[in-house]
């Protein structure tokens, strides 16, 4: 079984560390769990926005077969083992400071168990369906920690001149299982590795896994673990492999050349599964020194300047790193599933920066000509992530529309994008059977797909019919519309030469922070917002099963704490009566309807200090 992680991104942050202490499976009808995943000492820290899409090995064990029905994931939480720095640009009314990492004492953990020193969270995760494990074959888990949840990170400043903003990150609620039907599919973060042997028919390396030490050391170190992965050479269409300190690029189809100087050295490879389980490579890049192959910016696009041919990277420290784009420059995307694609370049030099073939937002991972020149030119561009995102509109049989508009107003994009062909293969149902043509689903059900089973189109024009809502609250907030993002795949039939929306997810549109204009009762209340001259009607779920999420968050001096209300309980209702009072402060995240009132996702109502507009 394959063990990973994996995460939905954050526009706000560019370090959410973490460190994975254990993973383990609970049996379906009871049984002792079954550990998959145990930390070295010390536990490596994993940064969460690096893995946008993208998975994480953790590490390839062999389980008992059998049936299980959850996974219990722990996290270390004393202090200094979450690590949360800003992004250098975040969105508007982000309540931390631009670049600045948040000092230890500022954060907050929920549902913390075990004495100072040990602390811990245990997050069970409860599978949509169970997980079987049959004797001979190969399956994998992945945990996906949402850090788009709008419960995830809460930041509390008060009015007060001089308070600290404080952050409680709440894991209760933004983890689940992601699954995975189709091991070849997944796009997997580079794995970085110590080469401990070369095999003796030249056709696969060994390697112990490392980690980038967090927080970023200089020059960056490897933090060595004990698990063992096996990598393949693609021996049919070749590995492209970069030496970097020769500075040589060159394919092969076996390790025969390399193997005598392999031994000991680092690795960074891009990888993708078989359907048996092994790993093969599609690009590997050796050096004599950890951060040979690391000191290349992973992480998302954060600006394209097209008049410079300049694009800028987050790396995995939130620096931004400015590239240059040559003519030799190549961009991948990566295609797990096509061997042949995947190791293909999709462009090449400064024309693919034109007509917004790449945006802020994209997650890439960047390999230099030079790491040691003072301005650094790129080699080579993989693109891990497509993702257009923003507000949408024009949605039509054929596309629709994104604006984005950001802090700085030269990475603002409108981008009209085509739906992927209605014969494009594209993942299963819930049942496991094959979806083909355009799917979406809304954030909060993941598992309630929107797809053209059983009728072609129809997917399209649900998607049609839910975006053409919007509510109005006039003043400097005006109008707010659906809010989705997409991922886009290249080269598909609807758009051979360029991005096509294979799926979308409708995100709650968060509103800026409100009080509440008339009391809550009947399921409803209203609520006025600064810049606002009009209050909307905020409509709230007490279903089972597709409540609306509360939380009633309690700043007492310097202690945030937050607490989920249960909307289906009678409980629940009366602490959401008694917070949602006239007056009252609240942060809604919903889904603008057709009538014009706003579908509440997710809502977060404030008691004891009141925080800061």
């Amino acid at each position: 079984m394959a063990v990973m992680v994996s995460d939905a991104s954050s526009e706000d942050w560019a370090v959410i560390g973490v460190r994975v202490l254990s993973i383990a499976l609970v049996p379906q009808g009871g049984g002792a769990p079954v550990t998959v995943y145990t930390a070295p000492t010390p536990a490596p820290m994993i940064n969460l926005v690096q893995l946008d899409q993208l998975d994480e090995i953790l590490g390839n064990v062999t389980v008992p077969a059998g049936t299980y029905s959850s996974a219990t994931l722990t996290v270390s939480a004393n202090a200094g083992d979450i690590q949360l720095t800003a992004s250098s640009e975040p969105e508007a009314g982000f309540a931390g400071t631009a670049g600045a990492t948040v000092a230890p004492n500022q954060i907050e953990v929920q549902h913390t168990q075990g004495a100072q020193g040990s602390l811990s969270v245990p997050i069970k995760v409860t599978f949509d369906s169970p997980l079987t494990v049959s004797a001979g074959e190969s399956n994998a888990l992945d945990l996906e920690v949402d850090l788009a949840h709008p419960a995830f990170l809460i930041g509390h400043t008060p009015p007060a001149a001089g308070g600290a903003t404080i952050w409680a990150v709440d894991f209760d609620g933004p983890v689940r299982h992601k699954r995975i039907r189709d091991l070849t599919r997944l796009v997997l973060r580079h794995i970085y590795g110590t080469v401990s042997q070369v095999a003796a028919d030249n056709q696969s390396i060994s390697i112990t896994r490392d980690f980038p030490a967090l927080p970023v050391q200089s020059p960056e170190t490897a933090v060595a673990t004990q698990q063992s992965l096996q990598i393949r050479v693609d021996a049919t269409n070749g590995t492209i492999f970069y030496d970097v300190d020769a500075k040589t690029v060159s394919t092969i189809k076996d390790f025969s050349g390399e193997a005598s100087s392999l031994d000991g050295k680092y690795v960074r490879v891009a990888a993708r599964y078989q359907q048996d389980g092994t790993l093969v490579a599609a690009r590997i890049w050796a050096s004599s020194q950890f951060n040979g192959v690391w000191l290349s910016p992973e992480g998302h696009v954060m600006h394209v300047n097209t008049a410079t041919n300049v694009i800028t990277v987050l790396n995995e420290a939130g620096v931004p790193v400015p590239l240059t784009v040559d003519a030799n420059t190549q961009f991948f995307f990566r295609v797990p599933q096509n061997a042949a694609a995947d190791s293909t370049p999709i462009g090449t030099g400064p024309a693919f920066l034109a007509n917004h073939d790449i945006v802020r937002g994209f997650k890439v991972h960047a390999s230099v000509v030079d790491p040691l020149a003072a301005a650094l030119v790129a080699q080579s561009i993989d693109i891990e992530t497509a993702a257009y995102q923003g507000r949408i509109s024009a949605a039509n049989a054929t596309g629709f529309t994104y604006t984005r508009n950001f802090l700085t107003a030269a990475d603002d994009y409108t981008y009209a994008i085509d739906y992927v062909s209605s014969a494009t293969p594209n993942g299963s149902d819930a049942n496991g059977n094959p979806i083909t043509g355009f799917k979406w689903w809304n954030f909060g059900y993941p598992t309630l797909v929107t797809s053209d089973a059983g009728s072609v189109g129809s997917a399209i024009a649900a998607f049609v019919s839910a975006t053409n809502g919007g509510v109005d609250f006039g003043g400097t907030v005006g109008s707010v519309q659906a809010w989705g993002v997409s991922s886009a795949i290249w080269n598909d039939p609807a758009n051979p030469s360029g991005w096509s929306a294979r799926w979308t997810v409708l995100v709650p549109t968060p509103v800026p922070l409100g009080t509440v204009a008339t009391a809550f009762a009947s399921n409803q209340f209203t609520m006025s917002v600064l810049g606002g001259t009009m209050p909307v009607t905020v409509d709230v779920s007490t279903t089972t099963g597709s409540a609306s999420l509360a939380y009633q968050v309690d700043r007492s001096g310097g202690m945030v704490t937050v607490s989920r209300e249960d909307l289906t309980s009678s409980a629940g209702l009366n602490a959401l009566t008694a917070g949602l009072v006239q007056g009252a402060p609240v942060k809604v995240y919903g889904v603008p309807q057709a009538d014009g009132t706003l579908k509440a996702y997710v809502l977060i109502y404030f008691t004891g200090m009141m925080p800061s507009q």
